[in-house]
């Protein structure tokens, strides 16, 4: 796909040359490198994106989608995507988004938020429309909301953009008192404070949460009053946590409010507000340098200009190409959930069906007749989506296949494909092949297996050379990194990871495309016995006998909890505390004593939302859910200072293993792992459990 992609462009720019050496920034000034390139814009509203307007994706995709578009690119820090500020709450200590007051003003620029600063741009622009010696066009704004320097002071603490930022201020970094090290005093600076600053936001501020802290431990300065900066400084409502201030910002980007506001916004950036007469009325009039096309370097003679144009361009930004002429239609506003309403933030319990577990009733009827072995996947969906897909041990559904399974595990030591999982006809058979226990998909191209030597094989799908319509597999590639033998694989299609667990305790998440490791999940005591990745937030689950664990994608631990710990003896922990916090807890008054958790899966709501939950089947007939919610849990001031990491031993029988910050005053910093006790509180992430079920299906009513 990618050289197909790579040929089409070059049908447009014959004149390119092909050696990477002379890429496009190395050709010559008469190349024609866009001009035979000119997207149409979107002349009105009944060519924007209809899944837009039904509410079908979600705000953060179209605005992706719209910078696409127009230009936007992560591959260039100049024309890098633009979001919006969307609140201007940043004192509160809880969130409220069904108030107004808490959302910035979508219909007005971020120069036009503080009306006293904007009577100030607007007296500048009256002096520089009235004096007739100006050549530059009269402008409300001399600096633009989106450039290189604002990418990079935002992403200052995560390589390779802390490189970047150190070239942009040859090679240190700027003073402390400008460094980007609080979320209040950004929005305040660009929103009424600073006449040189109305930037915007970038996509990282709604789903990436490493570029808050400072892991790297860089030397980022000390501020005038003392403030030695480390880790931004977030809301009061984030409750000190990169993460939840992550999920509540992109959770206000989805809300009702914005959605029925946003186009507004689209309107100033991307639509009929961006230039002209509608322009200078929304006071939304940039330098007359940012526009796109307003100015043709190749035609200026004095090469002294001709620098100072380029320069002043590459480091104040440029507008984004205007996709639309004419307003913006409005996103349809919902009010109430109901199924239409894929990304509403309002999820009534009595609508979801693992919030209300006394609701669920048995089936009159068996889903699908029993079969001859053990049930080894079951799927939702084919073709009806209440349709259920069940195989046996040892079988494997292929993703987007209608029904077609793979299988393994056979005497001859054979891979075998079927039509369907409804009947027992095999379409490929792959001989010859040997120590097979587990295997996963994380598409319908690749296959990942394991087995007993605690190799990972990848295979690839190819077409047979004399029949196209027939596939074989082909081995691609042994990844090494387990001592024992491989127990569990679960892949992803979104996130194009796959992870594995092994008899060793060892956890390892492989990269699918370059199919090598990642990285180590650490702190497993006992043998893996299943993983999931969430194919929605790219959480990773994993057990280990009764520990069920919780990792982000990046492998960072978010908690952990003994399932085997019964509710009596957690409340008798919880009492022995004087502080009240939340602990893991079971509703299950015993558990059985042998084996542990056998099946693992979880909920895929939005990722912004709190009302997701993992669902666990016990060797003891239970299938229990479990709910994240943020907590405090014990942290001892004894055995590790103010602001370090803590990581609870499972070992040690306790209840819930986190990574925890300190509460302190200051931001906390992160440290080597220690033990948890009871005496002091930290805030982070744990484990409650919601109820215990076991009914398989539910009426829909």
């Amino acid at each position: 796909m990618r050289n197909k992609a790579y040929h089409k462009l070059l049908t447009f720019c014959p004149s390119l040359t092909t050696s990477a050496a002379q890429s496009v920034s190395g050709q010559k000034a008469s190349t024609s490198v866009e001009g035979q390139v000119e997207s149409s814009p979107l002349s009105s509203g009944k060519e924007c994106h209809p899944a837009m307007e039904r509410g079908e994706i979600s705000n953060f995709q179209y605005l992706m989608h719209l910078n696409t578009l127009a230009g936007r690119s992560y591959n260039d820090l100049m024309q890098y995507p633009v979001f919006p500020w969307i609140l201007k709450d940043y004192e509160s200590e809880v969130l409220d988004l069904e108030n107004p007051k808490s959302f910035r003003d979508l219909s007005k620029p971020m120069g036009a938020q503080c009306p006293s600063r904007l009577e100030s741009f607007l007296k500048r622009f009256k002096e520089w429309e009235s004096d007739q010696h100006f050549d530059t066009p009269p402008y409300h704004y001399g600096t633009h909301y989106s450039s290189a320097m604002i990418v990079c002071s935002f992403l200052v603490r995560l390589e390779p953009f802390t490189s970047s930022f150190l070239r942009l201020q040859g090679g240190h970094f700027d003073l402390a008192d400008r460094m980007f090290h609080s979320i209040k005093d950004t929005w305040l600076s660009a929103s009424q404070n600073n006449m040189a600053d109305v930037k915007e936001l970038i996509p990282e501020f709604f789903y990436l949460p490493q570029f808050l802290r400072n892991e790297n431990k860089f030397d980022l300065g000390r501020k005038q009053n003392g403030t030695v900066l480390n880790d931004v400084i977030l809301p009061k409502w984030a409750k000190g946590c990169p993460d939840e201030f992550i999920r509540m910002h992109r959770e206000a980007l989805e809300s009702d409010f914005v959605s029925a506001h946003l186009h507004e916004w689209i309107d100033l950036i991307f639509g009929f507000k961006q230039r002209g007469p509608a322009a200078r009325e929304a006071y939304n009039l940039f330098h007359h340098l940012f526009y796109e096309g307003n100015v043709d370097i190749y035609n200026i003679s004095d090469p002294l200009k001709k620098n100072a144009v380029i320069g002043f361009i590459n480091n104040f930004g440029q507008i984004p190409e205007q996709l639309f002429k004419k307003p913006h239609p409005t996103r349809k506003a919902f009010l109430a959930w109901s199924v239409e309403r894929p990304f509403s933030t309002v999820y009534p319990a009595a609508k979801i069906f693992y919030h209300q577990p006394d609701n669920l009733q048995p089936s009159f009827q068996l889903v699908k007749a029993p079969h001859k072995s053990p049930v080894g996947q079951i799927r939702v969906g084919g073709n009806a989506q209440d349709k259920v897909l069940s195989v046996e041990q040892n079988m494997l559904l292929i993703p987007n296949q209608n029904g077609k399974f793979l299988a393994w595990g056979f005497i001859d030591g054979s891979i075998r494909m079927g039509a369907t999982a409804d009947s027992e006809k095999l379409t490929t058979i792959c001989e010859g092949v040997t120590d097979i226990s587990v295997a996963t998909m994380p598409n319908e191209k690749i296959l990942f297996t394991g087995g007993s030597t605690g190799v990972i094989t990848v295979w690839g799908f190819n077409a047979a050379p004399v029949d196209e319509s027939k596939t074989y597999l082909r081995v691609n590639k042994q990844l090494y990194g387990h001592h024992g033998a491989v127990t569990c694989l679960s892949g992803s299609s979104n996130f194009h990871v796959v992870v594995s667990g092994s008899r060793d305790c060892s956890c390892i998440v492989w990269d699918v495309n370059r199919e090598e490791m990642v990285r180590q999940l650490p702190h497993h005591f006992h043998p893996i016995s299943q993983c999931h990745i969430n194919n929605t937030s790219g959480d990773i689950i994993t057990t280990a006998g009764w520990y069920l664990y919780v990792w982000t994608i990046n492998c960072e631990p978010i908690a952990f909890i003994n399932t085997a710990v019964t509710s009596q003896q957690q409340q008798h922990i919880s009492s022995a505390t004087t502080t009240s916090f939340l602990l893991a807890s079971c509703s299950s008054s015993a558990v059985s004593s042998g084996g542990g958790i056998s099946c693992l899966s979880a909920s895929e709501l939005n990722e912004w939302s709190t009302d997701n939950v993992i669902l666990t089947g016990g060797n003891d007939g239970v299938v229990r859910m479990w709910s994240i919610e943020m907590c405090q849990v014990p942290c001892n001031n004894t055995s590790s200072s103010a602001g370090e990491s803590c990581f609870l031993s499972p070992s040690e029988n306790n209840i819930i293993n986190i990574n925890v910050t300190s509460s302190a005053a200051s931001q906390p910093t992160r440290s080597r792992p220690e033990q948890l006790s009871s005496e002091a509180f930290a805030k982070r992430y744990s484990i409650d459990s919601l109820e215990e079920v076991v009914l398989v299906s539910f009426d829909k009513d």
